[in-house]
Formats: structure tokens, C-alpha cells, sequence
């Protein structure tokens, strides 16, 4: 009989083993479901964010249109829809991207032109709008950007030479 309980105890061992191996297994693939199920969210969360983006650049060119016509007519029942169309993109999180008067940003205005006058890398016409949707931009604004003329910069290095402050040291 003392034969039979050493096999007993190992064979009840082995299950034990056996049997936190299997538990194990079972709680792994458990998280990598979970973690499969976080995966698919998100990439469907980043679908549908692209595939609004595509559709709003594609109706941008419209807004430019209807903006331009009104311009030319000066048309009550088309101020509406434009400010209609104006309060569905920002219901969206599409702003328009300031531009006149502030610093240019390569990040988001495009230099269309460039044009001499009394201030150094200020915008200040817009050629055509641009915008952001959720703070990524969608379309760059194209802008005119105002640079110092070489003489005025000149003048400025003179006037800070007169005044004692630092000349290309």
C-alpha cells in the first residue's frame, strides 16, 4: 500500500500543475481578446474621424464657392446658407484658421506671395481661407506674407547702432 499513495500524490501533483497551466492559458488569451477589442474601437474610432475629415475637405471648395458668390450679390437668403454651413462645420469641430494681422506658421498658412513692407513675417491678406478640424489642419490658409524691405532693415540696424544696442556682434 505505500506504493500506492507516492503515485496518487504525484498523479494529483501533475492535475495541479496541469490545471494552473490551463488557468493561465485561459487568462492570457482573455486579455489579448481585450486588448483585440480596445484595437478594433479604436480603429474604428480613427475610420470614422478620417472619413469625416475626407468629406468635410470635400465640401470646403463649396463653402469658398458660396462665399464668393456672395461677395458678387450681396444676397440675403445666401448669407443664411452660408451661416448655416458655417454652424454644421463647427458643430463638427471645423474652425477657421485666423490669419490676417497674426505671425505667419508654416504649420498652418502656405505662403502664396510675398510682398515688401514695414513688418517681418506678418500676414496680411488671405487668398483663401483655411481650416482645422479638432485642431489638425484640413487645408492651410494661403496667405500673403509681409517682409521687411532690405532697406528698412537696414535703417533698423543703423538706428540700433546709434542707440548703443547690439549690431551683428
Amino acid at each position: 500500500m505505500k506504493n500506492v499513495m507516492p503515485q496518487t500524490k504525484k498523479t494529483v501533483v501533475k492535475k495541479d500543475e496541469r490545471h494552473a497551466q490551463l488557468e493561465n492559458q485561459l487568462k492570457r488569451a482573455l486579455a489579448d481578446y481585450q486588448n483585440l477589442e480596445r484595437r478594433v474601437d479604436e480603429e474604428r474610432r480613427l475610420l470614422s474621424a478620417l472619413s469625416a475629415a475626407l468629406l468635410i475637405e470635400k465640401f470646403l471648395p463649396v463653402l469658398d464657392n458660396l462665399e464668393s458668390a456672395q461677395k458678387h450679390l450681396n444676397d440675403e437668403g445666401l448669407e443664411i446658407v452660408i451661416k448655416q454651413f458655417k454652424d454644421v462645420l463647427s458643430q463638427e469641430g471645423v474652425e477657421e484658421i485666423p490669419a490676417v494681422g497674426s505671425t505667419f506658421d508654416p504649420h498652418l498658412h502656405e505662403a502664396a506671395e510675398v510682398q515688401e513692407g514695414q513688418n517681418d513675417n506678418t500676414v496680411v491678406k488671405v487668398l483663401a481661407k483655411g481650416y482645422k478640424l479638432n485642431d489638425k489642419v484640413l487645408r492651410p490658409a494661403q496667405v500673403v506674407v509681409e517682409k521687411k524691405s532690405a532697406a528698412a532693415t537696414q535703417s533698423d540696424s543703423q538706428e540700433q547702432i546709434e542707440e548703443g544696442g547690439p549690431a551683428g556682434d
